[in-house]
């Protein structure tokens, strides 16, 4: 009996370790939110804009690879499935089946914001900001599965507003626009990391580039991928 619940147990585990698929995020100019990347049980990466929309899925190019740049993907060579007929309208064309992994999509009957974006991906739940939340974080990704997600609001400082602030327990903070004009809106720190970058008074060629921190850092199990 004793090793039957050792069993499951080491199952429910199993299960458990696929239930966070968030597995990147991505800012651009190391300000500009890119996209969120899931993982799904193959190992395949499906990314997701800001707002619910596919981008790009593969997969991962690793470290060692010939040319490799960091969120580099290679291309997905197996079964991709896309919505037909059978699909509310808004919803037709898009991607359904990405190997075993099936996607669904809101439809024009659920919420205004909600409508035409991801829904799921595998067992991951997407949730998005409504009409009746701040209008700097309105239509926004709010939740994928367990993990919540917030924004500087409206209020918020002007190089700041609208960013990213918080991923789950990890908070994210920017150099503001009160800080030298070639590091504002910048990522300054995400949970206990910090990033530092070359400003003005340094030579022209350094100029809002890193300076300490790494371009890819992984924190709390998710890699941020800042460029």
């Amino acid at each position: 009996m004793k090793k039957i619940i050792f069993i499951a147990y080491l199952f429910l585990l199993a299960s458990n370790s696929y239930s966070q698929d968030l597995s990147e995020i991505k800012f651009s100019n190391a300000s500009t939110l890119s996209y969120f990347s899931f993982m799904t049980d193959q190992k395949i990466v499906i990314r997701v804009s800001p707002d619910g929309k596919i981008t790009e899925w593969g997969n991962i190019w690793e470290k060692g690879y010939y040319n490799y740049q960091p969120g580099k993907l290679q291309e997905y060579m197996g079964r991709v499935e896309y919505y037909g007929t059978e699909a509310d309208s808004i919803n037709r064309g898009k991607v359904k089946n990405i190997g075993t992994c099936y996607i669904t999509y809101y439809g024009k009957f659920d919420i205004a914001t909600n409508a035409g974006k991801v829904k799921s991906i595998g067992r991951t739940y997407l949730d998005y900001y409504s009409n009746f939340d701040n209008d700097a974080s309105e239509g926004k990704l709010k939740s994928a599965g367990n993990t919540m997600f917030a924004y500087y609001n409206s209020f918020d400082n002007i190089a700041v507003k609208g960013k990213l602030k918080s991923v789950g327990a990890n908070q994210i903070n920017y150099y503001n626009s009160f800080d030298d004009k070639k590091i504002q809106g910048k990522v300054k720190s995400i949970g206990s990391v910090n990033y530092v970058w070359y400003n003005s008074n340094d030579r022209r060629e350094y100029q809002g580039s890193l300076k300490s921190g790494s371009i890819e850092q992984v924190i709390n199990g998710i890699k941020y991928i800042i460029q």
